[in-house]
């Protein structure tokens, strides 16, 4: 029930970010505000209904050290996004045909951060943070990140292979995230200096909604293996090796801190035996 509940709470403002978004379409410094006040307003009711039906401090979205997690979240985004678009250029998969515009990059910039915001409350927040407690972190991090790549089968020009791929190196990766820093905030600053850094700087598509209009005009093409097509650079194989690299580290941060959920089962088969050693 609170799972239900805190879904449809947040899906509810991403839905109604969303409709005032297409409703301006076109007009992209509407777009940033509304894109900032979904974000806004999508933290605020989640924090407000865990809040309610968990009766306890919401401490994955505490104020206190969100500004730096942002940070480090944003330059490890950037950093592995830039990592991926530089192999793609050397094949010669991509290169820069002149500059974007501000105005584009500042609609990519307010897009993204509803969608960075509100999908990691979504799938990290409510559904991995939930489900995890019942089959543990590894079970939940599979299942979740399977999830979210298959939401992104919805999108224009989204193919089988992308919504695996962003599932291995997307979905996996922001739970390993959250498994190891147990707060939201890295996650979300991770997924947004992604996106932003795809479609508001190097202005490549993004999970397959068509190329953005970012800070420069970008030119994709090349075999779909390692450039990702038309689904664009996150179903290249360079992208799914560089989330599965980050997955890891996080990974080995998560068990090295013990914050790795294990399955109830296996505990409650522990408990038992020392009960009966007794």
């Amino acid at each position: 029930m609170r799972l239900v509940l805190q879904l449809v709470a947040v899906a509810a403002v991403a839905f109604a970010g969303g409709q005032a978004a297409a409703a301006v379409e076109g007009n992209a410094y509407a777009t940033l505000g509304i894109g900032l006040a979904t974000a806004v307003l999508a933290l605020l009711v989640y924090a407000g209904v865990v809040r309610w039906s968990e009766r306890r401090p919401v401490s994955e979205v505490a104020l206190k050290g969100a500004v730096p997690a942002l940070g480090r979240g944003l330059l490890i985004g950037v950093a592995m996004f830039g990592c991926v678009i530089a192999n793609i250029a050397f094949i010669g998969g991509y290169r820069v045909d002149g500059f974007g515009s501000v105005e584009g990059a500042a609609g990519v910039f307010g897009f993204m951060a509803a969608a960075a915001v509100t999908e990691e409350l979504i799938f990290r927040g409510v559904l991995f943070r939930i489900i995890e407690r019942r089959i543990g972190t590894w079970a939940a991090l599979v299942l979740t990140g399977v999830l979210f790549g298959l939401s992104h089968l919805f999108n224009p020009d989204a193919t089988l292979w992308g919504a695996l791929a962003i599932a291995i190196e997307a979905g996996g990766m922001f739970a390993a995230v959250y498994a190891a820093t147990r707060n939201l905030w890295v996650p979300i600053g991770l997924h947004f200096g992604w996106n932003f850094a795809q479609g508001g700087v190097f202005g490549a598509a993004v999970s397959g909604n068509g190329e953005s209009e970012g800070l420069l005009n970008g030119v994709t093409s090349g075999p779909t293996l390692l450039t990702g097509g038309e689904f664009g650079p996150e179903a290249s194989l360079y992208a799914v090796l560089t989330g599965v690299a980050v997955t890891i580290v996080f990974l080995w941060l998560a068990r090295r801190r013990g914050t790795m959920v294990p399955r109830r089962r296996r505990t409650a088969r522990h408990g038992a035996a020392a009960t009966l050693a007794q």
